[in-house]
């Protein structure tokens, strides 16, 4: 660390010196015990300034207290067949990890529908997740390899992604947002995988709108992103998706301890085991409540609504150019029978 960052840091540490116990105490449960990284990652965030990023971990403690954070892990969803329809439409999961210890995180960006519940109980999934990675995933990591570890990389698999997914994209931003706002700098990297054309169109778009800092993290693979991916994982920390061309991203596999999105792969198991767990500590005698926990939705930055709105048009102009495609290939088609 440098001299300019050494002393960013010392100023920061004093700034949340100051704080009232309430943060204190949620500042704990953010840092696991590493205070100094996690200032580091909110003066990434936003450019080493110091106010800047006071204003934004304040802010999240903030946040965190608001929404009683601290204890989502013991927010189970119930009952059971609702959390299993959740996990079958919000494609996501633990692979494995990669040889320097990151968790590699799966996700099927194409066919993810989150039409299964309301919009609160994916929130709090994704936040769950997010609680569960940082308190739980990393940690552990971070004792096996003899280091701290602080991020994972995620890979996103595109097929299957469609001019349905306008009808996502408000939620995707809300979720991006909260990460942005309250879990900073928690991706190495994002890689991009099984793109199809309508990925492709609206990353050459969006690609440049986004922060240099942001955009270095984003690689898009060839295919499946397998040979790429193997010189920083093992075989068996592969998504499914990425073990075969063409293989893509079912809900379904034949092999259920391969498809770590569903709720019988061990990460999903071991993340609703430890959950119900919790939940028992708080509450040992009652029954677990039923209905979403109404986390606090934050309004998109300006830089994220502007992404979300260039998506928006880049799939309309899509399926505009792809219904008239249509109709010219039926026009076609009419006049070869006449």
């Amino acid at each position: 660390m440098g001299i300019v960052a050494e002393d960013a840091v010392n100023q920061f540490e004093a700034l949340m010196n100051q704080v009232d116990e309430p943060l204190k105490k949620t500042f704990q449960n953010i840092h696991q015990g590493y205070p100094t990284g996690t200032l580091v990652r909110f003066l990434k965030a936003r450019e080493w300034n110091v106010p800047k990023a006071h204003k934004m971990l304040v802010d999240c403690l903030n946040w965190r207290v608001e929404n009683d954070i601290d204890n989502i892990l013991a927010k189970p969803i119930v009952p059971t067949d609702l959390y299993r329809g959740v996990r079958d439409s919000q494609l996501i999961g633990l692979s494995g990890y990669t040889k320097e210890g990151l968790p590699v995180f799966a996700i099927g960006a194409g066919f993810s529908t989150f039409d299964k519940a309301s919009v609160h109980y994916y929130v709090q999934s994704h936040i769950q997740i997010n609680e569960y990675r940082d308190r739980v995933i990393l940690p552990s990591a971070s004792k096996k390899h003899g280091r701290h570890i602080t991020s994972c990389v995620k890979v996103l698999d595109m097929t299957g992604l469609k001019l349905s997914a306008l009808s996502q994209i408000k939620l995707l931003t809300i979720m991006s947002t909260i990460d942005d706002l309250n879990y900073p700098e928690k991706t190495n990297t994002y890689y991009i995988v099984n793109a199809p054309y309508i990925f492709s169109a609206c990353w050459k778009v969006v690609k440049p709108l986004l922060q240099e800092r942001t955009r270095k993290k984003i690689q898009v693979l060839p295919g499946c992103g397998r040979d790429e991916l193997l010189k920083i994982m093992d075989y068996a920390s592969l998504p499914h998706f990425c073990r075969r061309e063409g293989s893509g991203s079912s809900r379904h596999s034949g092999n259920e301890t391969d498809n770590c999105y569903t709720l019988d792969h061990p990460f999903h198991q071991q993340l609703y085991n430890y959950i119900k767990q919790q939940a028992s500590i708080i509450a040992p005698a009652g029954p677990y409540k039923q209905g979403s926990i109404h986390v606090h939705l934050p309004e998109s930055a300006a830089e994220e609504s502007e992404i979300a709105k260039t998506i928006e048009s880049e799939l309309q102009k899509f399926g505009n150019q792809t219904r008239l495609t249509d109709s010219l290939d039926a026009l076609k088609v009419s006049d070869n029978r006449n």
